[in-house]
């Protein structure tokens, strides 16, 4: 992960080394060789994903491109406030693996995509099979894909009511923990001392928020937005849908894989967006 644009960019390297010494391992190897078991591991991934996430803004900008404005997915947030200029790189990485610590510390939990049902009525089912335990609607990805967060009881009953009520399918999510749910709280409190005693800068170019979709700029907002994440709904579909009436007329999704181009075509089909990944081809 990540090789591709250190081969092509070689000065790009030094995000690896940077980020390596704020962990104390070398993460260079850990993404080009693996073991893919260890990689995955949630306190390797998430400054895994941070550091190619950065990487690939880097490449962006020697290709020509300048935002205009910026939003990150979850976790990718993080990044969107290295590009903005609003984080140093290394405070992110140090963020990233506290939170990514946090997270797996938790309590059990699990998250599961319900496919098929608007968002009110995933909200009605969560709401419903909320008897069985703490669940909340956590991502609203794109029309028809919301993921639900939770107790494990809980997410399992709301993925069989979701399927008696019209749902095209129910996908349980490889994670641990009930991510962006009520049960992050004693995390996100963590979380918080951690991000209000980081330096923080008033962001270069807007950057549309987790929890609120809306665009923000200044330090405070921004910590407050990170804070709010952890236990907060991602409003992703509501995110592309907003940057668009702001005249957004292009997307660029930096970092490994295209999810998230395959979710702004769901949202909107006529904007096009573009992965980073299709750049090494």
């Amino acid at each position: 992960m990540g090789r591709v644009w250190c081969e092509q960019c070689p000065e790009l390297n030094h995000y690896f080394d940077r980020a390596s010494k704020v962990l104390s391992l070398d993460l260079r190897e850990l993404c080009f060789e693996g073991p893919q078991e260890t990689l995955t591991l949630t306190q390797n991934a998430q400054p895994a994903l941070l550091t190619v996430g950065v990487i690939c803004a880097e490449v962006a900008a020697k290709r020509g491109l300048s935002a205009q404005m910026l939003a990150g997915h979850s976790l990718g947030e993080y990044t969107a406030l290295v590009a903005g200029g609003a984080l140093e790189f290394e405070d992110a990485v140090e963020l990233v693996r506290q939170r990514a610590n946090l997270m797996a510390a938790a309590d059990p939990g699990a998250m599961a995509a319900i496919i098929g049902l608007q968002n009110d009525q995933v909200e009605n089912v969560a709401q419903t099979a909320g008897a069985e335990g703490t669940l909340v609607a956590a991502n609203f990805n794109a029309p028809g894909q919301v993921v639900i967060s939770g107790e494990i009881p809980a997410v399992e009953a709301a993925c069989q009511l979701a399927k008696t009520r019209g749902a095209k399918m129910t996908v349980q999510l490889p994670v641990s923990g009930a991510f962006h749910s009520p049960l992050m709280a004693p995390a996100a409190e963590k979380m918080q001392e951690l991000i209000e005693n980081a330096p923080f800068r008033d962001a270069a170019i807007p950057i549309y928020q987790n929890t609120t979709a809306q665009p923000a700029t200044k330090a405070d907002g921004l910590r407050a937005a990170l804070i709010a994440q952890m236990t907060g709904a991602v409003r992703w579909s509501e995110i592309i849908t907003n940057m668009i009436a702001d005249g957004a007329a292009q997307f660029y999704e930096l970092g490994p894989g295209s999810v998230l181009s395959g979710l702004c075509r769901r949202i909107d089909k006529k904007v096009p967006c573009q992965a980073a990944d299709s750049w090494a081809n």
